[in-house]
């Protein structure tokens, strides 16, 4: 990948992740920030945001999938890594290896973890899932069914060392009754399980419970780290999602493209695929070259999705290509090729957010950040 300012673009800006970290920590007090940079650091590049994070204090990162971890490790990051996920057993070797954390998506297969290390002599650390609710992964332990035993049985493992516990949050993003209620009893489920194991002699280790919405809306519960994923890159996942605290974030990504092409068509003149655009006037055109290829979601389409020209809004006009799409210019003077179009970002006094594209897209920043193309280059902002 040619790394260049020019076609389509992504510029980071490192130095607002230190500033999103401490609106963070402003919620959660005493508690310590485990950075998830999973999946490329939610499409923003794992290596520039866990540098950052680094530089800021950071000393535990979780990752999805052992080949992140090693990225990181490659990346020359020494500190506390942790696979939420599933690592099959041909990879089992790099947790001792490279002394990455394995968190416990079942008791079964804690022991065939167990069972590899006891045969290769090795310590394998760990973290084990209580999966108070999402019914993901994780040990059982629900109102209905609470598998307890096999949380203990985790714990006493020989070559596995449980070094902490962890829960997830299906819901910490509504405030609405019933999802409130629901977080709130996985709260208390899982201060249950750390209340029960310290009456058998066990010590928990290392507790953590709150992902970007469980530290927004529930804030410092006291336990050792929180996972935020999207914090610190400054975005939530809908900027129209009512949220109980009001932080000061700064999104550190912005998304840009050239133009290639302006023409005038005249009317009756149809733009792209499907020609679902027919100009009624006469319309100047200008042609982008970033497509959904490059993870601009098709969807957009002809939805009054607005991108930014020499600081003006400028709507997107057809279907969006695989890399290409058009927006409509005709208010905008001495546009021509080359010029920079700002598609996420500040240009002049004005903005254009994630959110107005994810919404028009139907789904969430989450999606949309970690889908822009990896043939974009994220670069640093200039």
């Amino acid at each position: 990948m040619l790394e260049s300012y020019s076609r389509a673009w992504i510029e980071i800006d490192p130095d607002a992740i230190a500033h999103n970290l401490e609106e963070t920590q402003k919620l959660i007090g005493s508690t310590k920030i485990m950075a998830i940079v999973k999946a490329n650091a939610y499409g923003h590049g794992d290596i520039t945001v866990a540098k950052a994070c680094q530089a800021w204090g950071i000393d535990f990162f979780g990752v999805s999938s052992v080949d992140e971890a090693l990225r990181l490790r490659q990346a020359g990051l020494q500190e506390n890594i942790l696979i939420l996920g599933y690592t099959p057993e041909e990879h089992w070797h790099y947790l001792h290896e490279q002394n990455i954390t394995q968190s416990l998506c079942s008791y079964a297969y804690a022991c065939k973890l167990n069972d590899y290390a006891k045969a290769h002599d090795v310590i394998i650390h760990a973290h084990c899932k209580v999966d108070t609710g999402m019914n993901r992964t994780g040990i059982l332990y629900q109102p209905q069914e609470k598998h307890f035993e096999d949380i203990v049985r985790a714990y006493q493992l020989d070559h596995v060392q449980v070094d902490g516990i962890f829960s997830h949050f299906p819901v910490s993003d509504d405030l609405g009754i019933d999802a409130s209620t629901f977080t709130k009893q996985q709260i208390g489920l899982f201060n249950e399980v750390l209340d029960r194991l310290k009456d058998n002699g066990i010590d928990p280790g290392l507790t953590h419970l709150q992902n970007s919405y469980g530290i927004l809306n529930y804030q410092d519960l006291g336990y050792d780290y929180c996972r935020p994923g999207l914090l610190p890159l400054g975005l939530t996942s809908d900027d129209q999602i009512p949220i109980a605290t009001q932080p000061d974030f700064i999104p550190i990504l912005s998304l840009y493209a050239n133009v290639s092409v302006v023409k005038w068509i005249q009317p009756g003149m149809s733009v792209s695929y499907g020609r679902h655009f027919i100009a009624q006037k006469p319309t100047k055109v200008a042609t982008m070259s970033i497509g959904y290829a490059d993870g601009l979601p098709r969807l957009i389409s002809n939805q009054g999705v607005e991108v930014l020209v020499h600081g003006k809004r400028c709507p997107l006009i057809g279907n969006i290509c695989m890399d290409q799409c058009m927006i409509d210019v005709t208010q905008v003077d001495n546009v021509q090729e080359g010029d920079i179009v700002c598609l996420i970002g500040h240009q002049g006094k004005e903005q254009v957010t994630m959110d107005a594209i994810t919404r028009s897209a139907h789904t969430i920043n989450n999606e949309l950040a970690s889908t822009l193309g990896a043939r974009v280059p994220r670069l640093k902002k200039r």
